[in-house]
């Protein structure tokens, strides 16, 4: 139910509805709202990472994980009613990191209870289906109910019914509001519900030392694992373009000059088809093995790259018009709801079955570096050429390059982390 709490965020924040909605009030077409999206998103993205491995740390003790869960969860709610009232872009934009920030951490204490609620044969398939899950929640319902109120703003739907006249800057602020409450109202299952099965004892003196020694001494340990590390840094690189893809799409699209609602209805049927594309690849996972999977997923991301490359190039030298531009957007959000969710999920699965499941919070807390620094060097890249060349496909070149790194990696260390398909589909 988390996952459904959760991804209103990355749907409607993170994705679609928030990004177009900076890049309007930034200026739009032309502007360089792309390039100081993409570089905010790497300041952030390291920050955390600096932070999860501490964070990891810390919620392995008994007591922490749930406090910690709880207040990165308010603080983040919080920092949506800031963003409200906001016409300004730098305070959209400070608001905006501020929140997916407490939303990045919260992620890493979430990811870490999958030790605690199920064995490491299982573990593809609930990682699946929370991804699912989140697909068929959070990242739906608010999403339709978003797209509606935009769609009353743009004229599309009557919106005579409502009290008050609906603009795309109205519409937004409800979407950003709903996310908030969405996000908090269905978080209350896991708060209640789910609980920390393998703490540590907390220390009486010495908390930070004692945390400081145990994040040395699991670096050290992964470090001296060559599955572990080969797929760590893979996961990096890949995920890294995962992000990346994730989150410039919308503003790549708003400089190219397509249409904000014709995006928005493209990352909708991203959606729709990433739910059942999770749960599937839960299943071929079991069968063919995860890291199969997972290469399968990053070669897709690839060609995506390659398409999303052709679509800004081919406006750019007159090759088609705006409509085959759209229709390549198009096409780009049905491949990427194939392979979102099930990368991720069957990532999060691999890494929690390698693992000591009682020291899940210092473990995922340094595989949520690679997680929480997704996006930010594909992000900066991409920022950089764009500034420095005034052309934003040419951005997506480093991106392409970044999933090549990681299915090199991936498939090296392949021979390391022996984990085989189990044939079963509990």
């Amino acid at each position: 139910m988390y996952d459904w709490a959760n991804s209103s965020f990355a749907t409607i924040m993170l994705a679609a509805v928030f990004p177009a909605f900076f890049a309007s009030v930034f200026g739009g077409e032309g502007s360089l709202a792309d390039a100081w999206w993409g570089w905010a998103g790497s300041i952030r993205m390291v920050i955390m990472a600096v932070l999860a491995p501490i964070i990891g740390v810390l919620i392995a003790y008994k007591g922490y994980k749930k406090k910690m869960f709880f207040t990165f969860l308010a603080l983040g709610i919080l920092f949506h009613f800031f963003i409200v009232p906001q016409t300004r872009w730098e305070f959209l934009l400070i608001g905006y990191t501020l929140a997916n920030m407490f939303w990045t951490a919260g992620n890493v204490v979430y990811d870490s209870y999958l030790s605690d609620v199920t064995t490491k044969d299982r573990m593809d398939k609930v990682s699946g289906w929370g991804y699912a899950m989140g697909y068929i929640g959070g990242s739906t319902i608010p999403f339709i109910i978003s797209i509606a109120l935009i769609l009353m703003a743009d004229g599309t739907l009557p919106s005579a019914w409502l009290p008050f006249n609906m603009d795309f800057m109205l519409a937004v602020r409800i979407s950003v509001v709903m996310t908030a409450v969405w996000w908090g109202l269905y978080s209350i299952p896991i708060l209640k519900n789910v609980h920390h099965k393998y703490p540590i004892e907390t220390p009486e003196k010495g908390l930070l030392s004692d945390s400081l020694k145990n994040i040395i001494a699991t670096a050290r340990k992964i470090i001296k694992n060559k599955g572990m590390m080969y797929f760590i840094l893979a996961f990096f690189f890949y995920n890294d373009g995962v992000g990346s893809v994730m989150a410039m799409a919308m503003v790549y699209g708003v400089v190219l000059g397509l249409g904000e609602v014709g995006m928005i209805g493209a990352l909708f049927i991203t959606q729709i088809v990433a739910m059942p594309c999770s749960i599937i690849f839960g299943r071929l996972a079991n069968r063919f093995s995860s890291i199969n999977i997972i290469t399968f997923a990053i070669c897709v991301y690839f060609l995506i790259c390659v398409t999303g490359f052709i679509m800004g190039f081919g406006l750019r030298m007159d090759w088609f018009d705006m409509d085959v531009a759209m229709l390549l957007f198009w096409v780009l959000a049905i491949l990427v709801g194939t392979v979102q969710g099930g990368i991720q999920a069957t990532s999060r699965a691999v890494w929690g079955r390698v693992i000591p499941p009682e020291h899940s919070g210092e473990y995922f807390g340094f595989f949520e570096i690679s997680g929480r620094l997704s996006g930010a060097l594909g992000a900066f890249l991409y920022a950089t050429v764009r500034a420095m060349t005034g052309t934003p496909d040419l951005g997506i070149i480093p991106i392409g390059v970044i999933f090549l790194i990681g299915l090199v990696l991936l498939r090296i260390g392949k021979k390391h982390l022996n984990i085989r398909p189990t044939r079963e589909a509990n």
